[in-house]
C-alpha cells in the first residue's frame, strides 16, 4: 500500500483518487454551512432531498454536490 500526493494536491492510496481535504462535510459541518440547524439536515435526509452517502453509520457531504444542489432546487428560476 503506497500513499503518494498528486499534482492536484490530492492524496491517492493504491492508486485511488482522494477528496480533497474539505470537499467532504459532515451533518454538523453542513449545518454550519447552510446555517441551519442539524435536525433540519436530518429531515432532508430522511425525505431523500440531499445528496449524501453513508460511511459507517455516518452521512457525509460533498461540498460540490450540495452547491449544485443548492443552485438546483434552492435559487428562485428567472
Amino acid at each position: 500500500m503506497t500513499e503518494a500526493k498528486s499534482p492536484g494536491g490530492t492524496e491517492t492510496y493504491e492508486g485511488v483518487k482522494q477528496a480533497p481535504p474539505g470537499n467532504i462535510m459532515t451533518v454538523r459541518a453542513l449545518a454550519e454551512y447552510l446555517r441551519v440547524h442539524p435536525s433540519t439536515i436530518y429531515r432532508l435526509l430522511r425525505q431523500r432531498k440531499l445528496p449524501a452517502f453513508k460511511v459507517g453509520s455516518d452521512w457525509r457531504f460533498s461540498r460540490e454536490a450540495i452547491d449544485h444542489w443548492r443552485l438546483t432546487y434552492l435559487e428562485p428560476k428567472q
